[in-house]
C-alpha cells in the first residue's frame, strides 16, 4: 500500500516563498515494501553527506549547519516513518525546520542546497493529479468513490443527497395522489430525473470546491446526459464509463477510470502544445529560459511546460529577471527552470511538470505568456 501526501497548492506556494540562510532539498526513490527500505536510509544519508559538504565549502555557520544534520539524521533513523513509504520522498530542510512529502511518482534521487527550495519534482505530483473522483450514477444509488495509482478506492460520504432516489421520484411521479400535470409521462420523468441531477450536484460542490481532481461519470442514458446538463464542476472529464455502476465494484470502477484519466492528461498537453505554437506568431510565447525568466518575474506567464528531471544551475534576478548562468550546482546557485516555475505559479500561472519529450522542441521549458514581453 502506499503512503500519499501531495502538498497542496497554498503549501506549495509557501514553500516556493521560503527564503533561509541554508535550505536543502533532497529528492530519493523509495518503496512501500517496509523490509526493502534499507536502501533508501542509506541513499537518504549519502545525499545529506553531500548537502553537508557543500555548505562547509562555503563556511556555512557550524550551528546552523548542525541544525539540518539533526534533522536529517534523525529522518533516517525513524523506524517509524520507513514502514509507510510510496515511490519517492521529498525533504525538504532549514536549520530551523524540516517538511517532507511522500509521492506516488518514481523520481531519481538528487540534492539541491541554495537560499531557497528545489521544488520542480514536487510540480508533476501537483499538476498531474495521481487520483480521480468517480461519480457512480444511477437511478437507483449514488456513489463518489477516490481513486489513486498505487492505492484501493475508497467512498467519499457525500451529505443532503436525495433520500431515497431517482426511482424513488420516478415512483412519485407514477402516484396519482402526488403527481402533478407536469410531471406525468416520459417528460415528466425527464424533469424528475433533472431534479434528482441537481440534488446530486449540490451535494458534491462541498467535496469538490476548490479542487482539480478530474471527476469520471459512470452511468447510462438518459441520466448521463441529464447529469452533464446541470454539472457545475469544471473538472468532469469528456469521457465517461457508460454502464451500469450498480453492477460494478469501487476496484472496477477505479480500472476502468485509469485510462480514461490517462487520455484526459495527453488531451491537455496537446491543447497546451497547440496554443503554444498559435501564440508564438504573436510574440506570445517562448522556449528561452532568459525570456521566460523575465516573463515570470514580471507577472506575464499564463502557462509553463518545465523539464522535471533537469536542472540548469544558476540565479535569476529578483527585480528584473536577469539570468546568471553557473557552471555547476553550488550552495550559491539554484536550479533556473524551478526559480521560474516558482514566480510563475505565485502569479496564478498554471505549471505542468513533463517530460522532455513532451515539450516543444525538448526544450528546458516552454512559456504561454498572458501579454508579449
Amino acid at each position: 500500500m502506499l503512503y500519499v501526501d501531495i502538498p497542496t497548492l497554498p503549501e506549495f506556494r509557501a514553500l516556493a516563498a521560503t527564503r533561509a540562510d541554508a535550505c536543502v532539498s533532497i529528492y530519493l526513490p523509495t518503496t512501500p515494501v517496509t523490509q526493502n527500505t534499507a536502501a533508501s536510509r542509506i541513499e537518504l544519508r549519502n545525499l545529506a553527506k553531500t548537502a553537508v559538504g557543500q555548505l562547509q565549502a562555503i563556511s556555512f555557520d557550524k550551528r546552523r549547519l548542525a541544525g539540518i544534520s539533526e534533522h536529517l539524521a534523525a529522518l533516517a533513523a525513524d523506524d517509524e516513518v520507513w514502514k509507510f513509504q510510496a515511490h519517492a520522498l521529498a525533504v525538504l530542510v532549514t536549520p530551523d525546520m524540516m517538511r517532507t512529502f511522500r509521492l506516488p511518482n518514481r523520481l531519481t534521487a538528487m540534492v539541491e542546497v541554495s537560499d531557497r527550495f528545489h521544488l520542480k519534482p514536487l510540480i508533476r505530483a501537483i499538476t498531474f493529479p495521481h487520483e480521480a473522483f468517480i461519480l457512480a450514477l444511477s437511478e437507483k444509488a449514488v456513489r463518489l468513490v477516490e481513486a489513486f495509482a498505487d492505492l484501493p478506492p475508497h467512498v467519499i460520504e457525500l451529505h443532503e443527497l436525495p433520500k431515497s432516489g431517482a426511482d424513488e421520484i420516478k415512483r412519485q411521479a407514477n402516484d396519482k395522489r402526488s403527481r402533478r400535470a407536469g410531471d406525468r409521462g416520459a417528460e415528466g420523468e425527464k424533469n424528475l430525473l433533472r431534479k434528482y441531477a441537481r440534488q446530486v450536484d449540490a451535494a458534491l460542490r462541498p467535496v469538490l470546491a476548490g479542487r482539480h481532481t478530474p471527476l469520471i461519470l459512470a452511468a447510462t442514458e438518459p441520466l448521463a446526459s441529464i447529469f452533464r446538463s446541470v454539472n457545475t464542476y469544471p473538472g468532469l472529464v469528456e469521457d465517461m464509463i457508460a454502464t451500469s455502476p450498480d453492477r460494478m465494484s469501487n476496484a472496477q470502477l477505479a480500472a476502468a477510470a485509469r485510462p480514461m484519466l490517462d487520455k484526459a492528461h495527453a488531451r491537455e498537453l496537446d491543447a497546451i502544445k497547440m496554443l503554444f505554437e498559435d501564440r508564438k506568431g504573436q510574440g506570445r510565447a517562448t522556449s528561452d529560459i532568459s525570456d521566460a525568466a523575465r516573463a515570470a518575474t514580471f507577472g506575464a506567464i499564463e502557462q509553463l511546460m518545465i523539464d522535471i528531471d533537469e536542472v540548469v544551475p544558476g540565479t535569476v534576478d529578483a527585480t528584473d529577471g536577469r539570468v546568471t548562468f553557473a557552471e555547476g550546482p553550488d550552495a550559491k546557485s539554484y536550479g533556473i527552470v524551478d526559480e521560474i516555475a516558482g514566480r510563475a505559479l505565485l502569479t496564478g500561472a498554471r505549471v505542468f511538470g513533463v517530460r522532455k519529450d513532451d515539450i516543444p522542441g525538448r526544450a528546458h521549458l516552454a512559456a504561454i505568456l498572458r501579454y508579449p514581453v
